[in-house]
């Protein structure tokens, strides 16, 4: 049975902002209690309340009237993972993930209200990542930080003590940024190599182009050397997912609605994109507009033709590498790719395509790495256990740990930099370009 939590009943719902949690979906919740064994929160706390059935529970008895919208809903709600390991185990097909989204966003709103808001949250929610222009320059000045002698001069004096330890923490594995974002780096189109099969519009994202931009190449590349014309929109922009998870809706609509109008341009096939959180918001732009007929059926249209880059390759066929890489790797489901998306398949299948290479599985390999979008920055006590936890699970002998999603990448480096282990972190679509690119050089 679930204890239920001790407060002050209100009168009437507190969500009373549009978007509010559904009865629908909340009521569908039979608290069997298959989802505590895969909450990473549950299983390190062991309190009710920090389950996904105690989530559930707390949001209907908002909903109805029976609890108020204080802390006793809030902080459960904030400091679920939104992992959706829950969703994959649920015999009934609660949305817990969509459930949680949309009680923050009551819980945003409320706090705009009342005139409770966070200036930097909102900041970067709404000055910095729907701005493709002010994220290019942040970009800049982070490559003139690596590259100028900034950062070796920082290190050296010791002057980012002045930083939170998981933000010193984090500037520590930041990749070397490249010589420019992929979106302006990647021509409009680039042509397919042999008969072309299908045709795919590139996300580029936020984070993905700022510190990887390199992985967006290398899936430019690997689309193009199966057969895929690739297109880059360049007026695109972030997907909205932080803002969905911070309860900032209304920015995630208009940022979807940007994005569905310019892919709706691009006319391609499909819409392919390399990160796991990225992909799962991209296929949920529907949920945003539930209530909008006419914009709900675009969205519904532009989600239908998201491919992450791994299912896309496999869905279109992809030509195996011919060359040998000699490595032995493992691989880590990242939630929004597994939990999310339902891929689990379709990456191992690119990767044991590869001659030579050995996959060595990861024992709770689905297991969230405490990422979660911004929650290793948010709530670093919790995140820090998941990540001794995914790297205690680390096979031993592999020269590199694998995924699809950069958040998992800048996590997991930070694992390894802790352990000081000789692992290289990669994108799965990394590895394939990486042995096609040994195939020229035979």
């Amino acid at each position: 049975m679930v204890n239920e939590p001790t407060a002050v009943a209100a009168k009437g719902s507190d969500f009373r902002f549009p978007d509010a949690p559904e009865e629908e979906k909340y009521s569908v919740c039979v608290h069997c209690g298959f989802c505590l064994e895969v909450c990473p929160t549950y299983q390190a706390w062991g309190d009710e309340n920090h389950s996904p059935r105690g989530r559930v529970y707390l949001i209907k008895a908002c909903a109805e009237g029976e609890l108020p919208l204080d802390e006793s809903v809030i902080d459960p709600v904030f400091t679920c993972l939104d992992c959706r390991a829950c969703e994959t185990v649920c015999p009934s097909g609660v949305q817990v993930g969509a459930l949680v989204e949309e009680a923050r966003g009551q819980v945003f709103y409320a706090r705009d209200a009342e005139g409770k808001r966070d200036p930097v949250m909102r900041f970067f929610l709404r000055g910095v990542f729907p701005r493709p222009a002010r994220l290019r320059v942040i970009r800049r000045l982070m490559r003139f930080y690596q590259k100028s002698g900034l950062q070796k001069l920082a290190r050296s004096t010791g002057v980012l003590r002045v930083l939170p330890p998981q933000v010193r923490e984090m500037e520590d594995v930041i990749p070397e940024i490249g010589r420019g974002p992929a979106i302006d780096v990647l021509p409009e189109t680039i042509a397919p190599q042999g008969e072309r099969k299908a045709t795919a519009a590139l996300f580029t994202g936020c984070v993905m182009d700022v510190f990887f931009s390199d992985v967006n190449e290398a899936t430019a590349r690997v689309l193009v050397r199966n057969g895929v014309e690739v297109r880059v929109p360049k007026d695109q922009i972030c997907c909205g997912a932080l803002q969905v998870h911070a309860g900032d809706r209304d920015m995630a609509r208009e940022m979807a609605k940007r994005n569905i109008e310019v892919f709706e341009r691009a006319g391609a096939d499909y819409v392919a994109i390399n990160a796991a959180g990225c992909g799962a918001a991209l296929k949920e732009y529907p949920e945003l507009f539930r209530d909008d007929p006419a914009w709900r059926d675009r969205a519904v249209q532009f989600s239908s033709r998201v491919r992450d880059i791994s299912q896309l390759l496999v869905e279109v066929g992809f030509d195996p590498p011919k060359a040998e890489l000699p490595m032995a790797v493992t691989y880590h489901d990242a939630c929004h790719l597994c939990h999310a998306q339902k891929i689990r398949y379709e990456p191992r299948s690119l990767l044991k395509s590869v001659p030579g290479l050995t996959l060595c599985e990861m024992p709770d390999s689905d297991r969230c790495c405490g990422s979660a979008g911004i929650y290793n920055l948010t709530h670093p006590e919790m995140a820090n256990e998941l990540l001794e936890r995914k790297m205690d699970d680390v096979p031993e002998g592999v020269d590199a740990i694998v995924m699809g999603n950069p958040g998992c990448m800048m996590q997991i480096r930070l694992g390894v930099k802790r352990r000081n282990q000789p692992l290289r972190v990669m994108h799965t679509v990394e590895v394939l370009d990486l042995a096609y690119q040994r195939e020229g050089s035979r």
